[in-house]
């Protein structure tokens, strides 16, 4: 399958919004630029070093996921609210730029800063101490039934820190599955445990700066790297934008359900 290289804009173009609605994601060249993504990998390093120093293991009750360097000091691999810790991280995501991505998932849709996990950076690296190095497939619309509704209108959006080719892993995803029926969503795959490949699965590959989205109900998962050590390493930030009853999280919310069962099969 071909992926066309869009662009941007102020409002989205009938053939962006044509593809989107066929095939349930979209790619943008050239979202950020290069001093805008080294300014986010700056904040978010110091954010894992923060962490890292104050030792805490959850952020509004989500876990953190943990990785080691060859000299055996601790970094953090996913970040949950990272929006919410970090002033740079909000102030990008929360730019003019994306009111065509808000749009596109409701006209009261909302950036989640302390709803769902927040705005999620994923650090993968394929070396001996990452615990992060791939995910299985999932939607991401099924954590709904964990707050007792159906699945919600949600889109996740994708800011790539890194190149991002093929032999790097990265998403791999089943165009048009996000018209799927609720059983399909929530038993067409063994969730996070299956890792096998799809003969209908295409590899949406990004440089840096770039952006896709991909909506909440598309079956997706995150290949390993075939590459190993630093140059393996790809960053990407994951904004949700959602349409539905507000439910914020605190300091004193509970791990959801959903990630002990991550836990358990990771």
């Amino acid at each position: 399958m071909h992926i066309p290289d869009f662009t941007l804009g102020d409002t989205l173009t009938d053939e962006q919004q044509a593809f989107f609605d066929e095939h349930g994601f979209i790619r943008f060249r050239g979202v950020a630029t290069p001093s805008e993504c080294d300014v986010l990998c700056h904040s978010l390093d110091s954010l894992s070093t923060e962490w890292v120093e104050t030792e805490r293991d959850s952020v509004l009750g989500i876990p953190l996921q943990w990785g080691y360097r060859p000299d055996g000091s601790r970094y953090v691999q996913r970040f949950a609210y990272s929006s919410h810790y970090s002033s740079s991280v909000q102030d990008f995501c929360t730019s003019a730029r994306f009111e065509p991505v808000r749009r596109l998932c409701g006209a009261d849709a909302r950036l989640a800063q302390t709803e769902k996990d927040g705005v999620v950076v994923n650090d993968f690296i394929n070396d001996e101490g990452s615990t992060w190095k791939k995910l299985g497939w999932h939607t991401d619309g099924l954590r709904d039934l964990f707050y007792l509704t159906m699945p919600e209108p949600m889109l996740n959006v994708g800011l790539y820190l890194d190149d991002c080719p093929q032999e790097k892993g990265g998403v791999r995803l089943i165009p048009g599955t996000h018209t799927q029926g609720f059983f399909s969503m929530a038993f067409g795959k063994a969730y996070f445990m299956d890792h096998r490949p799809d003969v209908r699965e295409v590899a949406l590959t990004a440089r840096r700066g770039d952006l896709t989205i991909h909506d909440g109900r598309l079956w997706h998962r995150s290949e390993q790297s075939t590459i190993t050590g630093p140059e393996s390493r790809r960053r990407t930030m994951y904004m949700a934008f959602v349409d539905g009853p507000e439910r914020h999280r605190t300091e004193d919310s509970s791990a959801p359900f959903y990630h002990k069962i991550r836990k358990w099969f990771l």
